[in-house]
């Protein structure tokens, strides 16, 4: 439904464009179990995947994410050398310099562009999209460009029961811009560092090259993640939604970071919303990633036409830290 959203201030930012870029490759829940003990049955009861996309070697973070980038900025009308700032978020760019946001941008030709990463894991698209928003208004940038782009296949173990038939590969992207409306509401956010345990790498890269080289692998306490996310960021969902000068039942779309189909159906429940609100549901066929998650289930609800131009949408990313952040939308 077509609504504006609240915001601070008189500048206004707003949504321009969306891409996103799935990797070639789809990979169903059967051929994960040829790694692990599970079944088809138990990967779909417990998470709601059906299928996933894993990267080849020529899929690139750098690739996948300029391609998602290009097809951003072709929805939105804008050139690359309008860009002022590229935001890329990633948890699984395991090129520590240079930043891969100065990579997108040169790829693009957005030569005037500043390049910055950001790492927030699974929370980081919106922790990005605030920030982008934030420039904008400020007036120190007019066209942002952020990104989400993850290579998960890179930094969980094949043979992991716990989370190999979670997480996969893809990128999407947005560009922010300045707008005579408001279009970006206000972001809540928190980090909760007391849990910082519950989803963390094995062990540094530092340790990669000693006398015993050991992979760093990423572990995840799911029990401990899920109540969480329930008992923190599911209440937090309502007040986003009042700060944007909304109530649930005026949202378009609710378009949580994708982490498992059951996580979903329960903050859509607390949320309290009915049939005529759009909840995407892109992890059935796409898997959790991560950062990636929320634009490329933003792209599939457009294509869809499940959610249309100009309807509200409520985002919220959360993962590792713990942390997360939460932001109403209007849809371009």
């Amino acid at each position: 439904m077509t609504r504006t959203v609240l915001t601070a201030g008189t500048r206004h930012s707003a949504l321009l464009g969306i891409g996103g870029y799935r990797p070639r490759r789809v990979v169903g829940n059967a051929e994960i179990c040829r790694l692990i003990d599970s079944t088809e049955e138990w990967i779909e009861t417990r998470s709601g995947i059906v299928e996933r996309r894993f990267a080849d070697h020529d899929e690139t973070l750098l690739m996948m994410a300029a391609t998602a980038a290009e097809k951003a900025l072709a929805q939105a009308g804008t050139t690359p050398a309008e860009v002022d700032l590229v935001l890329v978020a990633s948890m699984s760019n395991l090129v520590q310099t240079p930043p891969l946001a100065v990579r997108v941008a040169h790829e693009l030709g957005a030569g005037a562009a500043a390049g910055v990463d950001l790492s927030a894991a699974c929370a980081g698209f919106c922790h990005a999209l605030a920030m982008a928003s934030d420039a904008v208004r400020a007036g120190s940038a007019r066209r942002v460009l952020v990104v989400g782009a993850e290579r998960m296949t890179d930094i969980v173990e094949p043979t992991d029961r716990t989370i190999s038939f979670l997480f996969a590969d893809g990128a999407g992207a947005v560009v922010v811009g300045d707008s005579d409306t408001p279009g970006i509401g206000p972001v809540v956010r928190r980090a909760y560092g007391a849990h910082s345990e519950a989803l963390r790498m094995t062990a540094p890269w530092a340790t990669a090259g000693g006398p015993a080289p050991e992979r760093p692998w990423m572990r995840m306490d799911g029990r401990r993640v899920f109540r969480w996310a329930m008992d923190e960021v599911a209440p937090a969902l309502a007040r986003t939604v009042r700060e944007a000068g909304l109530t649930p039942a005026e949202l378009g779309a609710f378009v949580p970071h994708q982490a498992n189909l059951r996580m979903i159906e329960l903050m859509t429940e607390r949320l309290g919303l009915t049939d005529a609100t759009a909840v995407s549901r892109d992890v059935v066929r796409s898997g959790n990633t991560s950062a990636a998650s929320i634009p490329l289930a933003l792209e599939a609800l457009l294509a869809s036409q499940e959610a249309s131009t100009g309807d509200t949408a409520l985002l919220v990313g959360f993962g590792a830290g713990l942390n997360f952040a939460s932001q109403v939308v209007v849809l371009p």
